[in-house]
């Protein structure tokens, strides 16, 4: 599978008695390290109000990154439009191009105030799901629905904390349209007035639509011919509707003559089952802490994970995220990661890995990087 790159996608996780600048110095040192491993890109993503991540800012991230290595693509996994604007994006990400040109990926994503609201259903797929797995074998869990956190006081008080009074967000296809003609350099407001993005037109940026589901995110990645992430670390049960909603709405651009999907996964990679599971212990109460619209917890230690008190209620929670989250040797997680990969149709993989021990995140990307070169 050496033809399929693998990427990193990094959340900045702040570990249970750590601090936010020794997950960014943690941070750094991965980008580093994966760089030598072989990795295509680091991406960051973007949350708030979670005491247990630090990345709340891509391009801030993105530009201590780039600054700390040479190869490597850097970029956002995803920008949260729905509490940004289009020049606003346009001109960070045209700040750090001026610096690090030909290195950028600009990932746009939906969320950021706007309601997390599932989509009314399945939606039909071509690939068949038999007591919740593919012919080949990969697990596709029930749907997770995220009304309830729509209702949560934190996500109404995030909603008012990140948008200015009275702001209402942009209709996003509208918004990615404005996004690529600021960088093309032929914006024109409704009444003709002309707007030039300087930094920022003319950017040597790579543009993807992130996505959860085969709704507004892959249809506007697809008719704009642009880069599609479907997201199965974060949403299992609909990576299959979401790809292929991308690749049925494609429409070849200037961007791409023909679709291009990565998909992401959680993994954790140690010599032995035992030790990987062990390391992947504190990942359940983790997810449970975000899924209850607490904010996510520091990562805790595998003592810390053990000692957490389970309901059968927590257990449902969580289970879709922790069913699919790949653990184990470097030859197990690289044949699930296959797996996701042949079902999807996946052109790239972006591997998310979480561990209490910086030196133990380093090493399962070290071993899945190793396993991956041998296939």
């Amino acid at each position: 599978m050496s033809g399929i790159p693998l990427g990193v996608l990094d959340l900045v996780p702040v570990s249970s008695g750590s601090t936010a600048a020794d997950a960014l110095r943690n941070t750094i040192d991965l980008a580093q390290q994966t760089e030598r491993f072989g990795y295509s890109r680091y991406w960051f993503a973007e949350h708030h109000l979670n005491p247990g991540v630090a990345g709340t800012s891509p391009a801030v991230v993105i530009a201590l990154t780039a600054a700390a290595t040479s190869t490597i693509r850097i970029g956002s996994g995803a920008v949260q439009l729905g509490h940004r604007t289009a020049l606003s994006t346009v001109e960070e990400f045209g700040l750090i191009d001026a610096l690090h040109p030909g290195r950028l990926d600009l990932g746009l994503g939906r969320s950021g105030g706007r309601s997390p609201g599932g989509t009314a259903g399945p939606r039909p797929t071509t690939t068949p799901v038999v007591d919740g797995h593919t012919p080949n074998g990969l697990k596709i869990p029930p749907r997770f629905s995220p009304e309830h956190l729509a209702r949560s006081p934190r996500f109404q008080l995030q909603q008012r904390l990140l948008h200015q009074p009275g702001a209402e967000s942009q209709d996003y296809g509208e918004q990615v349209d404005d996004i690529l003609a600021l960088l093309r350099g032929d914006y024109r407001s409704a009444d003709g007035i002309e707007a030039h993005a300087v930094p920022g037109e003319g950017a040597e940026v790579e543009i993807w639509i992130l996505g959860s589901s085969g709704g507004q995110s892959a249809d506007v990645a697809g008719r704009n011919g642009l880069r599609f992430a479907a997201n199965y670390h974060v949403s299992p049960a609909t990576v299959l509707e979401a790809a292929e909603g991308y690749r049925a709405a494609f429409q070849p651009s200037d961007h791409l003559d023909k679709p291009y999907v990565s998909v992401s996964a959680d993994v954790v990679v140690a010599e032995d089952d035992a030790t990987a599971r062990e390391l992947a212990t504190g990942y359940a109460p983790w997810v449970r802490s975000i899924r209850t619209a607490e904010g996510a917890i520091p990562f805790p230690t595998p003592e810390e994970g053990r000692r957490h008190p389970w309901t059968e209620a927590d257990r449902a929670l969580v289970a879709d995220r922790v069913d699919t989250q790949f653990v184990g040797t470097p030859a197990r997680v690289a044949d699930q990661l296959e797996q996701l990969q042949e079902a999807t149709g996946a052109d790239e993989l972006i591997i998310t890995t979480i561990t209490h021990d910086h030196a133990d995140r380093v090493r399962s990307y070290r071993l899945l990087a190793e396993e991956w070169r041998r296939r």
